[in-house]
């Protein structure tokens, strides 16, 4: 057993051997089973890439079944302090599971981030996270845009301070028109002032060429994969170009 400090800075006492790995994170998820096929035992509902995972699945992120956790007999469970609840955490590891916590709030952050998380499942830095790393490490010099970021509906959310989604928009030329909020994901009323652009993601909540861009009436609306603006983990290595032509 060996004691390190994940993303939040609670100290992890890791298992010698790593042999059974739990994700509560769909990017984790992803990052793990495309380095590591066959650690990983179990997954949430919501870890839908690799499109041909399969594992157990343990329910939500906000609400997995933890006992169906523990039945698996985990190695590791790994996790983000923003989607999951510090409760269900707390439960996995009064049940004797080791819990890893990411939670990389820029994109450099997130190369970090899945490097140590991988080391933590006893993983060396595999050729998709170095690439990533390339891909990213360029900055931007063209022109920029001016957006909001809706992330839910009834009530309107949107993407505001310090998050990993802003920042993978301002590497791309992107400006948060509420990257100034006190709030990570405040809410909002659309219209919104001061902006030639509205993203649409396609999670958390769905949104679609027919149901969000009515809302912002005169703006250019991109609906976007979640997956690219969301997640970190292998799709960081086509995210960038694929949401500069989205998003141009």
């Amino acid at each position: 057993m060996s004691p390190t400090s994940d993303d939040t800075g609670r100290e992890v006492v890791l298992p010698a051997r790593v042999a059974r790995v739990v994700s509560l994170v769909p990017s984790l998820t992803e990052a793990v089973a495309v380095t590591a096929p066959g650690l990983l035992v179990g997954a949430t509902d919501w870890c839908s890439h690799p499109v041909d995972l399969d594992v157990a699945r343990i329910g939500g992120t906000k609400n997995p079944t933890v006992q169906a956790v523990l039945d698996l007999q985990p190695d590791l469970v790994l996790a983000n302090g923003e989607e999951n609840r510090e409760s269900d955490l707390d439960a996995l590891r009064a049940g004797g599971v080791a819990v890893w916590t990411t939670f990389p709030r820029t994109v450099p952050e997130a190369l970090v981030s899945l490097r140590r998380m991988l080391a933590a499942c006893a993983l060396d830095t595999p050729a998709w996270l170095q690439e990533a790393g390339e891909v990213w490490a360029a900055p931007h010099t063209g022109p920029r845009r001016t957006a909001v970021v809706p992330i839910w509906r009834r009530p309107w959310m949107a993407v505001g301070s310090g998050t990993f989604t802003g920042d993978v928009l301002a590497r791309i030329g992107v400006d948060n028109v509420l990257g100034a909020s006190p709030e990570r994901y405040p809410r909002f009323t659309p219209p919104v002032q001061g902006v030639d652009l509205v993203v649409l993601p396609d999670e958390p909540y769905a949104f679609s060429p027919s149901d969000g861009p009515e809302a912002f009436p005169g703006v250019r609306a991109a609906c976007v994969s979640g997956r690219h603006l969301t997640w970190y983990g292998p799709s960081l290595v086509e995210a960038r170009p694929l949401l500069t032509r989205a998003l141009r």
